[in-house]
């Protein structure tokens, strides 16, 4: 089973702001338009509303003058994490679809809760017999056994027999909801999750590669990374 990682929506602007705000949209994506009005009505005079019209040119019209790369935005932006008041970035919200990880890395994700939010295919109603819709339950083989041929081999057999004991089960009239029982945390399972822009950058700091996190949910790290930075890469520095 091959992990799929989809980025479904994120933060845009509402039709209005869009055209309210119409040129700087080639100087700034939503995300960072919205990042400097959060940051700005916290230490500004002027009202939310107004901090972009009356703010903008001074932020996304001059280069940082910290002397630091991108606009005096991505700067005050740079100021503010540093700073820790990262709150200014939880209105940044994205959302995916992730497909075939396994319940051993649910368990693992689902232990980071503040900003987060899941919505997880049921082994309840989703039954997983050989004979149902499903086909049987799919499963997600762990790098290091994957790597040993001999390994690959056993454990391929005890999922097997694993599927034969759920349908067992379910032929002697165990429902679904009991016979998950015996299904092991290698079963995929699919997920569509909601974060915001600061809990993903606390996600990946503590479970990117080579942070001593288990292969399978540092490579969701990576491809969660680069799904945000794909739609906003002004944030690719905060990440790293």
């Amino acid at each position: 089973m091959v992990m799929s990682v989809e980025l479904f929506s994120y933060t845009q602007l509402t039709k209005e702001k869009k055209a309210q705000l119409e040129e700087y949209l080639s100087k700034a994506t939503d995300g960072q338009l919205l990042a400097l009005t959060a940051i700005r009505t916290c230490y500004s005079p002027n009202k939310p509303s107004e901090i972009i019209l009356k703010e903008g040119e001074r932020y996304f019209g001059r280069k940082a003058t910290d002397g630091s790369e991108g606009t005096d935005a991505d700067r005050l932006i740079r100021q503010i994490y540093a700073s820790k008041h990262t709150s200014t970035l939880e209105g940044i919200t994205f959302n995916f679809t992730i497909e075939g990880v396994s319940r051993a890395l649910l368990a693992q994700l689902t232990r980071h809760r503040v900003g987060f939010t899941f919505s997880v295919q049921s082994q309840r109603y989703v039954r997983l017999g050989s004979n149902d819709r499903s086909g049987g339950f799919e499963y997600v083989i762990p790098e290091k056994i994957a790597e040993d041929e001999s390994a690959k081999y056993s454990f391929e057999c005890g999922m097997a027999y694993l599927q034969d004991m759920y349908d067992s089960l379910r032929s002697m009239g165990i429902p679904a909801e009991d016979a998950r029982a015996v299904l092991p945390n290698a079963t995929a399972t699919n997920l569509v999750m909601t974060a915001n822009l600061r809990s993903l950058l606390d996600f990946y700091a503590k479970r990117k590669p080579g942070n001593g996190a288990q292969f399978e949910i540092a490579d969701l790290a990576t491809k969660l990374k680069d799904a945000v930075v794909a739609v906003e890469p002004w944030a690719e520095a905060f990440f790293e």
